[in-house]
């Protein structure tokens, strides 16, 4: 069986940048549509067996009509040309009200030819899905959906968690059972895994959400593993049998991916042998994330310019300066030469952050105990030359915000 697994499209995350002209949309939402074009286009040209999309069509379950009707238009593209496709329901894609529709309700709702949403677990056998293959399906379980079919109480969100995983497990292991042995299979979920890495680098950790124990998604009874959720690309399985993959992002969504090279997989997955590639994507709008710390007044201008890639290089980039300074060096720092080097940047944001030397010192006769908080804030604002005007405003804000939390 030749797949291709893809996930977390987020083709509405416009979250930089301006809009194209002609089309109307934000330029950033053509990065993404131009991305999902390139594995449609794989997909057809190719002839693949089974399309999985591993889940997260949005940024969140309420896209609007426009974005739908390009989302639609991709997948309609995969129906006619009769390809078998999986779409798992992502966190994003799902609304935490039970019994709302989710983002991608309408393939299923309309019974698009081919096209499949799968919206709670399940064992999808070779009829279910017109081919010799098995696939486990776990789109984005929801910690209080889980809860309402089973008998798990809420009193403690730890023990939660951990029953909610146990119960999953079972469920997964019981489907194994099932299967048939001289047919591949194939797990799919849009979910953690303990031990993946997300893009900062941070290792996934069992209790602050549902996670799935990797001995599961390693099991020598799957052929593979497709999954979704995590935009970091890696293979948790790698040089064994099955291959574990989250083949990340489709786009770069944040200053957490700037590193981050972009892929969707295609595998050739038999019984108890599977062979994968890494397909990269290309033109994919470079992310750049800048920092410094002033330490001298030589030349401020000249040391934060330096930091900046250099003008070739700034040309349609999404581009974060960050610079740390003492407060007093504020008037020194020229912002319209430095965002004039980044003119050509697709967005360019500049982040200031002045910081008080000292600490501030109280007079010999007060100790902080006998201030009340609005005092205590007042001696900040002068100390770090906040000025007049604002001090009124902020004390008068602050005493709102106390009186409130009093009451």
């Amino acid at each position: 069986m030749k797949i291709l697994h893809f996930a977390d499209a987020h083709i509405d995350m416009a979250n930089y940048g301006r809009h194209d002209p002609v089309s109307g949309f934000p330029l950033r939402v053509l990065d993404f549509l131009k991305s999902l074009d390139t594995i449609v286009d794989t997909a057809i040209g190719e002839k693949v067996d089974f399309v999985i999309f591993a889940g997260d069509t949005y940024k969140d379950r309420t896209p609007s009509p426009t974005i739908q009707r390009e989302w639609g238009k991709r997948i309609m593209r995969l129906s006619q040309a009769k390809i078998p496709t999986l779409l798992l329901v992502g966190n994003h894609d799902l609304s935490p009200a039970s019994g709302r529709a989710n983002a991608i309700h309408e393939f299923d709702t309309l019974q698009v030819p081919y096209v499949r949403v799968q919206a709670k677990p399940e064992f999808l056998r070779p009829a279910d899905l017109g081919l010799p293959l098995q696939v486990i399906a776990i789109p984005w379980v929801s910690r209080s959906g889980l809860m309402a079919g089973t008998e798990i109480s809420a009193a403690d969100p730890t023990k939660v968690h951990e029953e909610v995983e146990q119960r999953l497990t079972e469920i997964v292991l019981e489907w194994l059972g099932q299967v048939d042995a001289s047919l591949p299979v194939i797990l799919t979920a849009h979910a953690s895994v303990q031990g993946a890495q997300y893009g900062n680098e941070r290792t996934v950790m069992l209790g602050s959400d549902l996670v799935l124990p990797g001995s599961l998604v390693k099991d020598k009874r799957l052929d593979y593993t497709a999954l979704g959720h995590i935009h970091k690309p890696q293979n948790l399985h790698e040089g064994a049998h099955p291959p574990v993959i989250y083949p990340g992002s489709i786009e770069r969504v944040d200053f957490g991916e700037v590193h981050d090279k972009k892929f969707f997989i295609v595998a050739e997955v038999a019984h108890g042998k599977t062979e994968y590639e890494w397909r990269e994507l290309t033109g994919i709008r470079p992310i750049m994330d800048r920092h410094i710390e002033l330490s001298s007044t030589d030349d401020i201008t000249g040391q934060l310019i330096s930091v900046l890639p250099p003008k070739n290089e700034i040309a349609g980039a999404i581009i974060r300066l960050t610079v740390i300074y003492p407060r007093d060096w504020e008037p020194l720092i020229d912002d319209a030469h430095v965002r004039a080097h980044a003119d050509e940047a697709f967005e360019f944001q500049f982040i200031k952050h002045p910081q008080t030397d000292a600490r501030i010192r109280l007079p010999a006769d007060q100790v902080a105990s006998s201030l009340s908080p609005l005092d205590l804030l007042d001696q900040y604002w002068h100390a770090s030359h906040t000025d007049e005007e604002d001090i009124e405003g902020l004390q008068r804000l602050a005493g709102e915000i106390l009186s409130a939390h009093q009451e």
